[in-house]
């Protein structure tokens, strides 16, 4: 076991239900905030928008509604919002929604005080990799729902459609100052996305439990983690109210955020990158759990990380594991239970004659994950697993 690690993370951690009241009595990091929220109407028709502006009154900030972020999002909407905090002076961002207004929270308030296009910042496939000229405007988030971990890291994940790349972008000095999750907020959140969020957080946590750079800590609280997804996802599934089951979750989610500080991740979210650069249609979560059965057993069959798989398939609701092949059966149980076994490439448009594509992309645009994998994986051999992930 690795017992060296470096874990630095200011964030203001604010975590349990109702705690969304809380957010009026803190110090704010600005008096005016740029109010980023999803395209869509969530936010508006359950009341979380104006209880949140209730309470930016409350704390005497004021502050101008961005409403633009959409599904995986773009580059573009990232430098519309930050064309509109600098407009209106914004000093601040809060971030109010799910993994998509999170991720491009980091973004917006990079961009916000920086000059050019944010593909100038972007390390990786087209990206110029330019150090940041100016320090990014704070950031606070507000999660509504459970899966990216951006309501307390520094990166987010933004696509650029001309060159069909989705790349992580971020910077240590990015970690939001301030982060709000409260399960309440998520009850709300349909079946079907809580599922794909849910697993989201889950692979977070088993990717950084096989990862070459896994440590005590970083492991420590992924198993805590996997643990608590693994048991209630399924019934945040069944019944959205079921607030027991939705704290489990967001914890698990939360907890992923910082496990991702500790230990990156592995080629898995490369791969799924790259499949909904092209397909921006596709959710994340979706990506991740077709290919995460073939995925895992890559590994296993090569006994790259044995004692790791039985860990999680212990973690995951099977105390008498002995086998590494235990996780895939942990797996699967899982998908079943939250009806998410039977996913299709083919329903989002993907076809079998990308595979090579997809690998080449994984790799061009965020090929540092793959150097974070138990043992060497080739162009051939993802592109394999995408093959045989197929349906």
């Amino acid at each position: 076991m690795n017992m060296s690690f470096h874990f630095n993370n200011p964030t203001n951690l604010i975590f349990g239900a109702g705690r969304l009241e809380e957010l009026g009595s803190q110090t704010l990091p600005g008096k005016k905030a740029l109010l980023l929220i999803s395209n869509g109407n969530s936010v508006k028709t359950y009341g979380t928008l104006e209880r949140v502006q209730a309470q930016l009154k409350r704390a005497g900030a004021g502050y101008v509604v961005c409403a633009n972020i959409h599904e995986n999002p773009s580059k573009e909407v990232v430098m519309e919002a930050a064309a509109i905090a600098k407009e209106n002076a914004c000093d601040f961002i809060l971030a109010l929604g799910g993994g998509a207004v999170l991720d491009a929270a980091v973004a917006v308030a990079a961009m916000t005080t920086n000059p050019g296009d944010l593909w100038d910042y972007v390390h990786g496939g087209t990206g110029k990799g330019q150090p940041l000229v100016h320090a990014a405007l704070p950031i606070v988030t507000v999660a509504t729902s459970s899966g990216t971990g951006s309501e307390i890291n520094c990166w987010g994940v933004i696509s650029n459609h001309q060159t069909n790349e989705k790349i992580g972008f971020g910077d240590p000095s990015l970690v939001p100052v301030l982060a709000i999750v409260d399960p309440e907020l998520m009850k709300t959140v349909p079946p079907k996305y809580t599922a794909y969020q849910g697993f989201d957080a889950l692979f977070h946590n088993t990717e950084v439990m096989i990862s070459n750079g896994v440590n005590i800590l970083s492991e420590t609280i992924a198993l805590s983690a996997i643990e608590s997804i693994a048991a209630y996802l399924p019934r945040a599934v069944a019944d959205g109210s079921d607030l027991t089951a939705r704290e489990h979750v967001a914890y698990g989610s939360t907890i992923a955020g910082i496990t991702m500080q500790l230990t990156n991740t592995t080629a898995q979210h490369s791969m799924e990158h790259a499949m909904s650069a092209y397909h921006h249609n596709l959710p994340h979560g979706a990506g991740l759990i077709m290919i995460s059965k073939e995925f895992a057993q890559f590994f296993i069959d090569r006994h790259a990380c044995d004692e790791q798989f039985i860990k999680m398939a212990r973690a995951m609701g099977l105390p008498d594991a002995d086998k590494p092949q235990d996780f895939i059966t942990a797996l699967v149980k899982l998908q079943e239970a939250c009806g998410v076994a039977d996913l299709k490439m083919s329903d989002y448009g993907i076809a079998k004659s990308e595979c090579m594509t997809l690998a080449v992309n994984a790799r061009e645009t965020m090929g540092g994950l793959f150097l974070s994998n138990p043992c060497p994986m080739s162009d051939a051999e993802c592109a394999e697993i995408f093959e045989k992930s197929y349906r």
